[in-house]
């Protein structure tokens, strides 16, 4: 079983325009005013591009298994064209930092697409709208394959695919932020649903023999439950609130086809609105035949359940994909929620949603890709004991669903860093280790849940309650020091800013001073 932490490439690297990086569509999107909480922007983020190797010493200090990061597309392709251009510096920074994981016996986990498309592609194409994206997207992979498939065994194609869908072409939230209701997650999902199936066949015909690796796709999603149970009507929402996250991706790639639930009422509202044919593309026979089977694992992440009843919407002309399934979603408010509305800890969902895919899909092998919760507090806080609680919670049900013979071989937990996190900023953290953005050096400080988490892995799960009782007051003695650590770094970088600014403005009044009293001096004389 492999133990990890992840992250993503624009989350964390920042340097956006340097050593020769294209634009990407997140770089367009933040620079827009009212795009992003507080104006934020991930040009620095947690300067990873330059901290690589502090970074991989975290890694090591965890005792990982394996690190799950994105490449940048626009950083070792500028434009996204691969005839136009190429960035030797972008392709040595990732041997670097494949190499460096390797030497400390991490394994790399390298999801390919981790939302930054190259912003040409979406100025010349309109992005994962166009169809075109499917060579370019294929030319972009073969070519990491070529670099860095000697090492890398697992790739992943598309990290979370559905809000790439969802909330960049049809909400608008995330970027390129286009609003294109009704149609534009739908059309996005199917170009990337067959970029993925093409990119897989590319590696199964040309490399697999020679590199031996494997390729997959994360998918994310919730967990939907039925608010009653013993209502077929509610089971029946549940069922679609799965089928519209989760089988939206799966289903094309396990099963050959979207899931019949989200033809049905597509189909249905689209007829409603006098339209000729489903908002919902459809394949062709030869598409679904080839999109069959196109994944050698799965990468689930999950953080969070809803209860789930069905609601119907009034007839609108302007249909749209939140419309389409309903639905309405509902919280129970004992569950604990340490961070943003959104991420409430349910643990039991995760099982119910491995049993799923387990049940749907025939037991695929399964790697959890992305899991954790985030803190939206404005002080810091190092004693994250809700974190704890969440991997606790959440862990402990992966090996129930593992002794439900669920095919589960892997768990990342998300993320290393506190990162950019898209359209919320820098407001929400995620990280195992506490950035201060502040402070120039974006120095790294160790919460408690990194000495708990250390040990589930040393001792591959939780061996007994009182040694795991044991590790939680541990964790929490740890973190008082970091504390104290981070309280000093912070009164000494403060002191630095005092020093840079006053400096230089009481030298400034000293001359403006003398300069006065010159003058002053010469006219007297005078």
């Amino acid at each position: 079983f492999l133990w990890g932490v992840g992250s993503s490439a624009y989350q964390t690297e920042g340097a956006w325009d340097k050593d020769g990086k294209g634009p990407s569509i997140w770089d367009a999107f933040t620079h827009k005013k009212g795009k992003v909480f507080r104006n934020e922007t991930g040009d620095s983020a947690c300067d990873g591009y330059y901290k690589v190797k502090d970074d991989i010493q975290l890694l090591k200090e965890m005792k990982v298994n394996h690190y799950l990061f994105s490449i940048s597309w626009p950083r070792i392709m500028p434009t996204g064209i691969k005839t136009e251009q190429l960035n030797e510096k972008g392709i040595q920074f990732y041997n670097d930092t494949i190499n460096s994981l390797l030497e400390n016996n991490i394994i790399p986990i390298v999801s390919l697409y981790h939302w930054d498309l190259p912003q040409v592609l979406q100025e010349k194409y309109g992005g994962w709208q166009n169809i075109s994206m499917i060579n370019y997207f294929n030319d972009y992979a073969n070519l990491c394959f070529e670099k860095f498939g000697d090492r890398v065994k697992h790739w992943i194609t598309f990290s979370n695919p559905w809000a790439v869908a969802e909330k960049g072409y049809e909400t608008g939230e995330h970027a390129p932020g286009l609003k294109l209701g009704g149609c534009g997650a739908y059309q996005a999902a199917h170009h990337i649903i067959k970029t993925h199936a093409k990119v897989w066949h590319s590696y199964n015909n040309t490399w697999r023999s020679e590199q031996q690796g494997m390729v997959g796709i994360s998918l994310t999603s919730g967990w939907g439950e039925p608010v009653d149970p013993y209502s077929q009507t509610d089971r029946d929402a549940a069922e679609r609130y799965i089928q519209f996250h989760l089988g939206w991706f799966a289903n094309p790639i396990y099963k050959g086809d979207y899931p019949e639930v989200m033809k049905n009422y597509v189909g249905r509202k689209s007829a409603q609105q006098g339209l000729g044919k489903s908002r919902l593309p459809t394949f062709s026979v030869q598409e679904k035949t080839y999109i069959k089977g196109t994944s050698d694992f799965l990468g689930i992440g999950h953080f969070t359940t809803r209860y789930v009843l069905q609601k119907s919407f009034p007839f609108l002309r302007a249909s749209s994909y939140h419309t389409d399934h309903e639905l309405a979603e509902l919280v129970d408010p004992k569950w604990p929620a340490p961070g943003p509305k959104w991420l409430y800890s349910v643990p039991w969902g995760f099982r119910r949603l491995l049993n799923f895919i387990k049940t749907q899909y025939g037991n695929p092998l399964i790697y959890v890709t992305e899991n954790g919760v985030s803190e939206k507090v404005q002080c810091t806080q190092l004693c994250d004991e809700w974190r704890i609680e969440y991997l606790k919670g959440y862990i402990n049900e992966i090996l129930k669903a593992l002794n439900d013979g669920v095919n589960v071989k892997g768990y990342t937990a998300w993320s290393l860093l506190d990162k950019f996190e898209w359209n919320k900023g820098f407001s929400e953290r995620f990280g195992f280790y506490h950035v201060d953005f502040k402070n120039k050096n974006k120095p790294r400080y160790p919460k408690a849940s990194v000495d708990y988490y250390k040990k589930i892995i040393t001792a591959n799960g939780f061996p007994n309650q009182r040694e795991v009782e044991n590790w939680y007051q541990r964790s929490m003695d740890t973190c008082s020091t970091a504390h104290q650590l981070l309280a000093t770094d912070s009164l000494i970088t403060h002191m630095e800013m005092v020093t840079e600014i006053a400096l230089p403005t009481v030298f400034t009044l000293c001359i403006l001073i003398s300069i006065v009293l010159l003058i002053f001096y010469l006219r007297n004389h005078s």
